[in-house]
């Protein structure tokens, strides 16, 4: 739905922030998918092996887990302006060295500093959400953020794949360096402190002290399993495709931008039904999805007819994420606002780190079946079930700000009788007497 700059995605959050923060969170898609297909030129021009080319990719991710663990209880105890500002400064330095790194061992330190500091928008960003927004209005805020967090890993490495064979791969590292310095430009000019001084001070102990609330680990649990379950269908997506299904590399382009527009798609109408549904109601809608389409692939990776079919309930189970992403995010910070950042940190690592778990055990048993992955979609969307049944029966979420005098107009006001106006009116002489 078209929107002004002015208009906002809740009472405090205007259209221009949460696309900042968006473009934030995308910025470690971009790091990671960017670069991919130039593995074999880099290990020629760096006169190294495609393992420690890998190991760039390692790199990356260890320390975009590690920082978002540094930078979301800094936040929590300095603020959320300066510690973004700072990360985003750091990143374009790291970036900038990631283009131009002459061995190998300068690209290794500078990915592991890139991928940290790359963090700090993505824990800090949902730390800023949970400032200004609660209940629908943060749901709503954080499932248009999937929009966005749908359409960078298949835009980045199509994106890559075209820039490579123009500009080559320090090219491509530069132009992640560019979006690192619209990523600090935008931080800058747009994002504004959201955690006032007298709501700080919890440090980096206490802020995780915080985090054991059954409230936050369930619906954390519920939306790391989710998680994991996209990681584990982009990981074995490849073979599946291509080895399994059998369709050649254009057409696997084809279907997996096919899945990620229903991740789109499904994200942008969890963002509507969040207008007056509660984000619980919400997330049950996409666990119910998700367990329905992965027990439906894992029967038929079991089954002996065609492949093709596996195409139907992979489609679903993607899809099914944009019902559950958001609204879990928000329940899990919803639970700790006095530690918004140190919770948006574990709600980071924990996903990333279950992640380069997951992704190696898809392959167990070679490119030539779909059953492994079928089996860890379906046990990650039992796991996600289960730690939505956890999640407490809150009451009734208040009303987002955007329909707060709307629902204050509807409730009766109370009507005084006469015998109350003559109580008040004694009340009030008895006032007035010296």
């Amino acid at each position: 739905m078209p929107v002004s700059s002015q208009e906002s995605a809740g009472s405090e959050i205007t259209v221009a922030m949460l696309a900042t923060l968006a473009v934030l969170a995308s910025v470690a898609p971009f790091g990671i998918d960017m670069y991919l297909s130039a593995f074999p030129r880099m290990a020629v021009d760096l006169h190294t092996n495609a393992s420690a080319i890998g190991l760039t990719l390692t790199a990356f991710l260890l320390g975009l887990t590690g920082g978002q663990l540094v930078f979301g209880p800094v936040s929590d105890r300095h603020g959320r302006r300066g510690p973004l500002l700072v990360g985003s400064a750091v990143l374009v330095a790291a970036s900038v060295l990631t283009a131009f790194a002459p061995t190998i061992g300068v690209l290794l330190a500078a990915r592991l500093l890139q991928g940290a500091s790359a963090s700090a928008g993505m824990v800090i960003g949902r730390a800023v959400i949970a400032d200004l927004e609660t209940g629908r209005a943060a749901a709503r805020a954080f499932s248009m953020m999937m929009i966005v967090s749908g359409v960078a890993p298949v835009v980045a490495p199509l994106l890559g794949s075209v820039l490579i064979g123009a500009i080559g791969w320090r090219g491509v590292l530069l132009a992640v360096a560019v979006l690192a310095v619209a990523m600090l430009a935008g931080s800058a000019a747009i994002v504004r402190e959201s955690l006032p001084p007298e709501k700080r001070g919890t440090g980096r102990r206490g802020g995780f002290r915080l985090l054991g609330r059954r409230a936050y680990l369930s619906a954390t649990g519920t939306l790391v399993f989710s998680f994991a379950v996209l990681m584990a269908y982009i990981s074995a997506s490849p073979f599946v495709y291509q080895t399994v299904i059998g369709v050649g590399a254009v057409s696997y382009g084809l279907l997996f931008a096919l899945n990620a527009l229903g991740l789109v798609a499904s994200s942008a109408l969890s963002s509507r039904l969040l207008r007056r549904a509660d984000p619980h109601r919400v997330v049950a809608v996409g666990i119910a999805w998700l367990l329905l389409a992965s027990l439906a692939l894992l029967a038929l990776a079991l089954l002996p007819i065609g492949p093709v079919w596996l195409t139907v309930p992979l489609f679903f189970a993607v899809a099914s994420l944009g019902f559950i992403h958001g609204p879990a995010t928000a329940l899990a910070l919803d639970a700790v606002p006095q530690a918004a950042g140190a919770g948006s940190a574990v709600v980071g690592a924990a996903q990333f780190g279950l992640a380069s778990l997951i992704t190696p055990v898809v392959s167990l048993a070679g490119p030539h079946t779909a059953l492994p992955m079928a089996a860890v979609i379906a046990a990650l969307a039992v796991l996600a079930a289960a730690s939505y049944a956890l999640i407490p029966q809150s009451a009734p979420a208040l009303p987002s700000p955007s329909t707060a005098g709307e629902a204050a107009d509807e409730v009766p006001r109370p009507r005084h009788t006469s015998t109350d106006a003559q109580k008040l009116a004694t009340v009030t002489r008895k006032e007035r007497r010296p």
